[in-house]
């Protein structure tokens, strides 16, 4: 799954690839003869609205009045492990108010937190009853154990219960591990299902997750919502303006809200135990995704929370094809994404830094690529050396086409020319700029890295200054590592110019090239930037030492 943007910038760098040797053409200048030429019915889901009107006893059944009293005071639990810190209110059943990642800084310099004021409806739990009045159970609930704090080394488990409708319990239990995002909820309204409107109930996280990247607009562009059902994912991506309730009956095998980096997920154990999914998003100041399961109440349901961050090996672990809210590109372009993900990460085993890791990974690069760029200048070159011949045939032949492009078929048979030698290398090379550019743009073992002197995050574009105004293409600021990228392209394009005398047009065209790639690497990371201008670099000295026309 790639955003509208994203595709936009691929299909954009694939263009350029593809007519980089017409633009040679222009600036070398080469010959143009050939160039011319998813068991219940499912009950009705309740809307966002809705799910957050609390239903007093006085406006419900009395059936359902709790017996649990008002003095039943609230409380707050904190879990630490070496991944985060949970705080858990036992208001509504347990809901999360707190979840900071220890292993993940904000632009504010804080740890990041998965909660915020517009998520705390998290794991609510709300049914109807049989007078279709909407019961929303969050007041406090009784707890197992009490504790203010604890940093736990082995499973921790708190149990929430209340009591309704002549001493029937319901109960939600949530166990924590200390090594893992994951947390297993089980739910039981077993005892009460009699009462329950349709027989089902609702298991619902509200609010999405909050923004966490310095750049809003970077982080929104990857919110979405997904419902995973019978092998095939279900994405929901809201526009401006729009509200959207999209909901998939039957089996369900995991829901999940994301951002750029960090996502939450409801992963039953059993896809049958869910009567359906659905997906509720909205756009006011941001977009919001809510993620609502329908569960039957005759039996006990058991589940998975995850919540942390889209760490490629913690998701696949977790089954069910989780991974699959990952950006990998498109389906030809993904194993070579994930080969790539994990050269880097095996590679900062032994090197910390990870700018120092793309300078090694950018070197490896050109060593598999070199045949192939060198055939692409070997061919340049051979082109050149036939300019002489293609300029006399061309005045020959000047009005009569059809003999000229004969005529110059003939050439590049006798002296074994491919006229495509310089352009198919280039090609060949496409599906590993793409996956460069989805690896290096949103996998969150960039993020927040830094490189060295003002590169401070590699997932980020490397801003030395803002502009007083704003530029449609790459926004209000001017970046260093795009300007060295530009540079070292326009010194490559000096030398395919093998020397050559240029038009003024050619050299307009060449400034054009180098002003223009500036414009649309300046938003790219600084990481793919730094990937980008080293391998120029090590292309400019291949061509300068390694290349010659007679090897």
């Amino acid at each position: 799954m790639m955003d509208r943007n994203t595709i936009t910038a691929l299909l954009l760098i694939g263009v350029i690839l593809i007519l980089t040797p017409y633009y040679m053409e222009l600036v070398s200048p080469t010959p143009s003869g050939l160039g011319d030429s998813l068991t219940f019915e499912p009950a009705k889901i309740v809307p966002s609205e809705e799910l957050s009107t609390t239903v007093s006893p006085a406006q419900s059944d009395t059936s359902f009045r709790h017996l649990t009293i008002d003095s039943i005071e609230e409380q707050t639990a904190t879990i630490e492990t070496d991944l985060y810190i949970a705080k858990i209110s036992s208001r509504g059943g347990g809901l999360l108010t707190s979840f900071i990642l220890k292993k993940y800084i904000g632009p504010d310099s804080m740890y990041v937190d998965l909660i915020n004021g517009k998520n705390r409806e998290n794991l609510s739990l709300q049914f109807k009853n049989l007078d279709a009045e909407t019961i929303n159970l969050s007041s406090p609930w009784h707890v197992n154990r009490s504790f203010h704090s604890e940093f736990i080394t082995s499973p921790t488990t708190l149990k929430y219960y209340t009591i309704i409708n002549d001493n029937k319990e319901i109960s939600k239990t949530l166990t924590f591990y200390p090594d893992s995002y994951l947390i297993d909820i089980n739910i039981d309204l077993t005892s009460c299902k009699n009462v329950i409107l349709s027989g089902t109930y609702f298991l619902a996280w509200r609010g999405g997750l909050p923004i966490t990247e310095k750049t809003p607009k970077d982080d929104q562009m990857y919110f979405n919502g997904y419902v995973y059902q019978g092998g095939e994912i279900e994405e929901t991506k809201a526009k401006s303006g729009e509200k959207i309730l999209n909901v998939y009956n039957g089996n369900t095998d995991w829901t999940a809200v994301r951002t750029k980096y960090f996502i939450s997920s409801f992963i039953p154990e059993d896809p049958s135990s869910v009567v359906s999914a659905s997906i509720a998003a909205t756009v006011d100041e941001r977009e919001e995704y809510d993620m609502i399961l329908t569960l039957p109440s005759n039996l006990p349901f058991y589940a998975s929370l995850f919540l942390g961050p889209l760490e490629y090996d913690r998701i696949a672990s977790v089954g069910k094809n989780l991974e699959e809210v990952m950006n990998f590109g498109w389906f030809f372009i993904r194993p070579i994404s994930k080969g790539i993900l994990w050269l880097l990460k095996n590679i900062h085993i032994y090197i910390p830094n990870y700018g120092v890791v793309l300078i090694i990974f950018s070197i490896l690069v050109k060593i598999v690529v070199y045949p192939l760029t060198k055939k692409s200048y070997q061919s340049t070159q051979a082109m050149q050396a036939l300019q002489p011949e293609i300029a006399s045939m061309r005045e020959k032949y000047k009005n009569n086409p059809e003999k000229l492009n004969q005529a110059t078929m003939q050439l590049y048979k006798k002296r074994g020319v491919n006229p495509l030698g310089g352009c198919l290398p280039m090609l060949l090379q496409m599906p590993l700029l793409f996956a460069l550019f989805t690896v290096f743009r949103s996998t969150i073992e960039l993020r927040g890295e830094p490189f060295i002197f003002w590169i401070s995050d590699l997932s980020s574009p490397d801003i030395i200054f803002n502009l007083p105004f704003n530029i449609p293409i790459y926004g209000n600021y001017v970046c260093a590592l795009p300007m060295l990228m530009a540079g070292s392209m326009f010194i490559q394009q000096k030398m395919m110019s093998g020397g050559a005398v240029q038009q003024q047009q050619q050299k307009l065209m060449q400034y054009f090239m180098m002003v223009f790639f500036f414009l649309i690497f300046n938003s790219f990371p600084s990481g793919l930037n730094l990937y980008y201008t080293l391998f120029n670099v090590l292309s400019i000295l291949q061509q300068k030492y390694l290349v010659s026309p007679s090897k």
